[in-house]
């Protein structure tokens, strides 16, 4: 199995932060966000690491320079996005491969779920979540995404703008698996997409991971929620770093 993290983009919400760096260099309780996401994936045994890097590539590049990581840079990171970044490493995609972004760090169990987890393409879902965007921001409707997962246990809409709490079982968090035998056929319907089509706003290269999460699920298989309940924090804005220190928040 193989870990791809997603590291090329900026982190426009952390300006501050990043003038200097990585938004996955930005350290959390004295370490950076990054170590904590490659302890976790060590310590669930992965060791066959891949990084898409891009803005401010050279200092992660520096800072993990004595690491076994295989670095491929998105050169085109400031006018790209999440899809586009993953694709840079399609040469990589020749085994099973948990995706994971960069600006998130997780537990061994939670990720242990995810590992154990038998289907095709498997998402981490959070079931509490709600508990955590209250502790980030004042309405946590306003921030968060639709979540709605039938009684098999598939994910049948996700990433789009909630009415109400009632559509939000869960929420994305930036994690997921895909087997080895769909992969082909995954890389397969990405090149295949109208390349001029626009995808909830934004262009082919810019097309955000749920628009493409729910294409697949739409068009080409289905996709199986793992259920996860906390384990797990996400560092969108400075004020996510500042609310976790004062509520004292650790995995």
């Amino acid at each position: 199995m193989k870990a791809i993290i997603l590291a090329a983009g900026k982190g426009s919400r952390m300006d501050s932060k990043t003038e200097n760096k990585p938004k996955c260099m930005i350290q959390y309780n004295e370490k950076e966000i990054i170590n904590y996401i490659l302890d976790s994936l060590t310590e669930a045994g992965i060791d066959d690491i891949i990084i898409v890097d891009g803005y401010k590539n050279y200092i992660l590049e520096e800072h993990l320079k004595k690491s076994n990581i295989k670095f491929i840079t998105n050169k085109n990171y400031s006018s790209t996005n999440m899809v586009y970044s993953l694709f840079c490493a399609e040469s990589e995609m020749n085994d099973d491969i948990i995706v994971s972004y960069s600006d998130i760090i997780y537990n061994k169990k939670t990720l242990n779920k995810l590992i154990n987890n038998k289907s095709e393409f498997s998402v981490a879902v959070d079931k509490k979540w709600l508990e955590l965007w209250k502790l980030r921001m004042e309405d946590p409707l306003s921030d968060a995404e639709t979540m709605k997962i039938d009684e098999y246990g598939n994910i049948i809409e996700l990433g789009k703008k909630p009415k109400s709490y009632k559509e939000i079982q869960g929420q994305y968090i930036g994690l997921f698996k895909i087997k080895n035998r769909r992969l082909k056929e995954i890389r397969n319907f990405y090149h295949g997409l109208n390349k001029t089509d626009i995808y909830d706003g934004n262009n082919y290269n810019n097309m955000y991971m749920t628009t493409f999460i729910q294409l697949i699920i739409d068009k080409l298989l289905p996709i199986r929620a793992e259920i996860i309940e906390g384990g797990w924090l996400e560092f969108d804005t400075v004020n996510d770093i500042n609310s976790y220190n004062l509520n004292k928040v650790f995995l």
